[in-house]
């Protein structure tokens, strides 16, 4: 008899529904989100067939936590469903339009039952790549942060301090720069820039690690801090200032994770086999690396085609029947394939020649990167799985000029 189990999780307890394959309920059980439920639930299984030779496999409405983490370990397919998808399931199984989590548990066994053909079981991806995907994530996370924590210091210093602005436009940067942090935290506005000497900039830069130019960079800042500029009132002056200082405190904080995390996946990247193959590709560094092998992992047979891989990071067009529009399953390979395309230009003639006729094919920018990265990434799928580094020439075949033809 073939089974099948759902699991409606919470943050306090799951209920687990088993059914068999003419959808009746085989066993139902309410466990804790601890060990003790853990061991329940495997005792549950084994009571309803489950061995090592065919697994019962578990729908769930989630891909992480410790439960799925678990249950990945005994070796068995884990479906993740979308709750959204549940909720339509739902209506099959009842029009009262009530909701239990028995039921939701029941809706999950049935979605395999009935469609487990439609649904993909969470990649058998090895513990270094899950390991990856975990500190790069973490890593995009901290740069979004950073990048809002940015935006709303920035506007702040707008209405009050635009010296500021002014005395770090042209810096790589901004006002993320270390040198520019420790300054703003010396003086946080205009009226206590204006006292500030050539030798406090200096040591404000001394202390955020800058060693070459000091002096000269101290002159700069002391000449275009103290550049006449319009005043807030003196209190409404301050009190922006102590708002600056804790939106600046919050900008550290976004710096300073993003590089220890960016470190951290870089390291990890490093020892993973599929490292060198991925690192070979045009503009394709190690933390970008990181972020395209953590979506993708390295269960080689989650993607059937370059084609799949293509859709999966949605820079395949799907046809609807409203018109053509694109589809991006995962935005975070989608970004990363932006990236990677976006340095590929530089990197690599071939991506460039490539980018220029789909110009001149009539493609804006950012569709001419889509088709770029669809390229990329079906060489991409090719290398990891012939186990070969990528080669420029192979991927983009120089045109061969045309002959002409010769007289008779």
């Amino acid at each position: 008899m073939t089974v099948y189990c759902g699991i409606d999780w919470a943050e306090e307890h799951h209920d687990v529904a088993i059914i068999n394959d003419s959808g009746g309920l085989v066993a139902r059980l309410r466990i804790g989100d601890d060990a003790a439920g853990y061991r329940q639930l495997i005792e549950l299984l084994a009571d309803a067939g489950d061995n090592p030779q065919q697994p019962i496999p578990v729908a769930i409405e989630t891909s992480r936590g410790l439960l799925v983490a678990c249950l990945r370990a005994t070796g068995r397919q884990i479906y993740a469903i979308n709750p959204v998808a549940v909720a339509r399931y739902r209506d099959r199984y009842t029009v009262s339009r009530t909701k239990s989590d028995h039921v939701d548990a029941v809706v999950l066994a049935n979605i395999l039952r009935t469609d487990m053909a439609v649904h993909r079981p969470l990649p058998n991806d090895s513990e270094l790549v899950q390991a990856i995907a975990v500190l790069a994530r973490a890593q995009q996370d901290a740069v979004w942060d950073r990048t809002q924590a940015h935006n709303k210091l920035r506007s702040l210093l707008r209405e009050y301090y635009p010296t500021f602005l002014l005395a770090f436009r042209d810096a790589r940067g901004g006002i993320t720069r270390p040198e520019a942090r420790a300054v703003l935290a010396t003086a946080p506005t205009p009226t206590q820039a204006t006292t500030l000497t050539p030798d406090d900039l200096a040591d404000a830069l001394r202390r955020a690690g800058r060693q070459r130019g000091v002096t000269a960079e101290a002159d700069r800042l002391h000449q275009a801090l103290a550049t006449a500029t319009l005043h807030q009132p003196p209190l409404v002056e301050q009190a922006m200032g102590r708002q600056a200082l804790a939106l600046l405190r919050a900008l550290d904080t976004a710096c300073l994770n993003a590089e220890d995390l960016a470190t951290a996946a870089e390291q990890s990247f490093d020892q993973h086999p599929d490292a060198e193959i991925i690192t070979s590709f045009a503009g394709l560094g190690r933390l970008i690396g990181a972020r395209v092998l953590a979506e993708i992992g390295d269960d080689r047979s989650r993607f059937a085609d370059t084609r799949a891989l293509k859709s999966y990071a949605g820079s395949a067009p799907i046809t609807r029947a409203s018109g053509k529009s694109l589809i991006v399953k995962n935005q975070r390979l989608a970004h990363a394939s932006h990236l990677w395309a976006f340095s590929a230009l530089t990197a690599s003639p071939g991506a460039h020649a490539h980018y220029q006729r789909r110009r001149t094919a009539g493609d804006g920018h950012t569709a001419a990167l889509r088709h770029l990265s669809n390229r990329l990434l079906g060489c991409l799928h090719h290398c990891l799985q012939t186990r070969q580094l990528y080669q420029e020439t192979t991927a983009f075949t120089p045109p061969q000029p045309q002959q002409l033809p010769t007289a008779a």
